[in-house]
């Protein structure tokens, strides 16, 4: 029995109402969580791609994949290995200044990690972030949480490494 890893499921769909919901509600009967999910238009109008993370183990996602391409609304669904694709996120932190003498030592963590300072104000500055999960997660630990005022992220987003498209063959269902 396999144990249970991450998954990244990416799905194009047709760009319609409900679509989301129906998506979202299969994967859940499924008993899988969703840890993350992005949804996004694509290089073809009317058509999204939606890029979800779950854990769960192998078998069990095969079923997932299987019921999802089952899905009037999904033209695409293939469920990706990590190490096979390049993997994004984009985090917002706002982090607490108490004193002068942090701000310099906060920003200069901030360009160690090739990030932005979007907004400052004499209690805080909010930093964007643009990398891998692991990344960020590495940030958030050397920023420490106790400066952490609040944190947004978007969860990720991925695109299969070299010339091939990330899913072959996509065009609107007939």
């Amino acid at each position: 029995m396999s144990s249970e890893r991450m998954h990244v499921i990416v799905t194009f769909v047709e760009d319609r109402p409900g679509v989301l919901f129906r998506v979202t509600s299969l994967i859940r009967r499924r008993n899988f969580n969703i840890a993350t999910i992005t949804v996004g238009s694509t290089e073809q109008e009317g058509i999204s791609r939606m890029t979800f993370t779950i854990y769960g183990q192998e078998e069990e996602l095969k079923q997932v994949v299987y019921q999802l391409d089952k899905l009037v609304e999904v033209i695409s669904v293939a469920a990706m290995k990590p190490e096979d694709m390049v993997v994004r996120e984009l985090a917002l932190i706002k982090v607490a200044i108490p004193n002068n003498g942090l701000q310099s030592e906060i920003i200069g963590k901030v360009n160690n990690y090739r990030g932005h300072v979007v907004d400052m104000t004499p209690r805080t500055i909010t930093v964007e972030l643009v990398d891998t999960p692991e990344k960020i997660d590495c940030f958030i630990r050397e920023i420490g949480k106790i400066n952490i005022v609040e944190i947004a992220r978007t969860g990720i987003t991925a695109i299969v490494k070299g010339a091939e498209p990330t899913i072959k063959e996509v065009g609107v269902n007939g």
